[in-house]
């Protein structure tokens, strides 16, 4: 019995020094997406400031394909000692699951929950050339024309592709999705003319609305973008339901010690809300959300089956 009070204890200690210790080695924020996007940014965003308060090296590592989840895979399988996490977008954690067969995680059950680091809505828009005025315009365009009205996204299973999927359920409508390797030549045939419409990140394309080259139509908030308060929320503009948030989090691999989780956890809230970070972050729309890994993990299961009705629903497949 002494013996394994013995040995107890001084796991005990172990763990807690572990922790206190953490981190004792180079820390990895593995994006599972292709530089230069929102993820990326943000994992490069707060990297810094935990390298200076934490006192060691945090190094922002690409992995990207399979729309995120090679590298949410990839952390899945390593060790879960505070030396690797995942920078992610909401697609590998709520929308992936439901359109990638074989999938190598399971993501409501193979990572330990940190926090949701910003979110911001969508927003409908259109090319400065398009003769859609409002969401009212649209509706009526698409009832009258099944089908037609084209509507570009970064990719089968995006954000931006199932609000568009979303949107043509709560209003009886359809339109035509044109799917893009990626956010950026999306926008670019948007700015061109040669698609129609699009739900894009309202931090996407917020500049390109400000110079006029982008008629902003509606966001998909619960409330008007602070960057855009001129342009109506959808359920100002008469259609319910279509509040729809894109989001960056960060998860570690299951089995984080508590402690860890902890201070990682806290060190992650300070860096996102750091005068300077915070500041980068608001100005192109992003907002704050730095929640709690609890707040998270039900947030994450609310969504979850969110997009899994959506897209069985609509018949949504990546093929």
């Amino acid at each position: 019995m002494l013996k394994k009070l013995v040995c107890t204890l001084a796991l005990a200690a172990a763990s807690a020094a572990q922790a206190q210790a953490w981190p004792t080695k180079p820390v990895t924020l593995l994006v599972p997406f292709p530089p230069g996007g929102s993820t990326d940014m943000v994992a490069r965003a707060i990297g810094p400031k935990l390298a200076t308060a934490l006192n060691q090296t945090f190094v922002v590592d690409n992995k990207a394909g399979a729309t995120g989840t090679i590298g949410a895979a990839q952390v899945k399988r390593s060790a879960p000692d505070g030396s690797t996490f995942l920078v992610t977008s909401l697609g590998p954690l709520v929308i992936a699951p439901h359109l990638i067969k074989g999938m190598q995680y399971d993501p409501l059950k193979d990572f330990d929950t940190i926090t949701v680091a910003v979110q911001a809505p969508n927003v409908l828009v259109v090319p400065a050339s398009s003769p859609h005025k409002s969401v009212a315009e649209v509706i009526e365009f698409e009832k009258k024309n099944p089908a037609k009205m084209t509507f570009g996204s970064s990719g089968n299973g995006s954000s931006d592709h199932l609000t568009a999927e979303l949107f043509w359920q709560q209003t009886g409508t359809s339109g035509l999705h044109v799917p893009y390797k990626g956010g950026a030549p999306a926008i670019a045939d948007l700015l061109g003319g040669q698609v129609d419409a699009s739900f894009q990140n309202v931090n996407a394309v917020v500049q390109h609305i400000k110079a006029g080259k982008l008629k902003a139509l509606a966001v998909t908030g619960d409330k008007r973008s602070p960057v855009l308060p001129e342009v109506p929320t959808m359920a100002e503009a008469g259609v319910k339901g279509v509040e729809v948030y894109s989001w960056q989090a960060v998860v570690a691999p299951k089995g984080l010690p508590a402690d860890v989780r902890s201070k990682a956890h806290a060190a992650m809230v300070a860096a996102i809300n750091d005068p300077a970070v915070k500041q980068q972050f608001t100005s192109i729309g992003l907002e704050i959300v730095a929640n709690t890994p609890e707040q998270f993990a039900t947030f994450q299961q609310q969504e979850y089956a969110r997009w899994k009705k959506v897209i069985e629903t609509g018949k949504i497949t990546i093929d």
